[in-house]
C-alpha cells in the first residue's frame, strides 16, 4: 500500500495495473538503424478518473508517444496505467476532490508508467523513451480553462 499526504488524511492506492498497452514498429528493422536522423518524437498525455463508489476511484494516466521521421512512423506506444484510490473518509468540498483525484492521484502513478514505456521503447530497439517530469496541477488548469469555454 501506498500513502501519500493531503491536509493531513491519506490517499490509499488499492491497486496499480496496466490497463491497456500498444506497442508497434511498423517500419523494422529498417527503422532501427540510424541513418534516419534524429527522430521527430510526440508525447501526449492524458489524465481520467471514474469514481467506482463513494471516495473510491479509478485514475488512469493515458501516455501516447509517437516517433516519427520525415518520411515514416519509427514507432508508436500507447500506454493507460490505472490504480485504484480511495480517498479519506474525512468530509472534502467537491472541488478538492476532483483537484485530488485528478493531480495527486496521476503523479502517484506517473513514475511506474514512465518506467514502463522507457523499459517498451528500449525492448523494442530503440533508445529509451523517457518522459520528463510532468505538471499535474498546470494540466488540471488548461483542462478546467477548456471546460469553461
Amino acid at each position: 500500500m501506498t500513502e501519500k499526504q493531503h491536509k493531513s488524511n491519506k490517499i490509499t492506492v488499492s491497486a496499480q495495473y496496466i490497463k491497456d498497452l500498444s506497442f508497434e514498429n511498423p517500419n523494422s528493422p529498417n527503422s532501427l538503424s540510424n541513418k534516419n536522423g534524429t527522430p521527430n518524437i510526440n508525447v501526449e498525455i492524458n489524465v481520467y478518473a471514474k469514481p467506482l463508489n463513494s471516495k473510491i476511484y479509478e485514475v488512469s494516466l493515458a501516455i501516447n508517444g509517437k516517433a516519427l521521421n520525415d518520411k515514416s512512423k519509427i514507432f508508436e506506444i500507447e500506454l493507460v496505467y490505472a490504480g485504484v484510490f480511495s480517498l479519506p473518509d474525512v468530509e472534502i468540498n467537491k472541488e478538492d476532490e476532483k483537484k485530488t483525484v485528478l493531480i495527486e492521484c496521476p503523479q502517484l502513478l506517473f513514475p511506474f508508467a514512465r518506467s514502463i514505456v522507457s523499459n517498451v521503447t528500449r525492448d523494442g530497439g530503440f533508445m529509451p523513451l523517457v518522459i520528463q517530469p510532468i505538471d499535474f496541477e498546470l494540466l488540471y488548469v488548461e483542462r478546467i480553462n477548456k471546460e469553461k469555454h
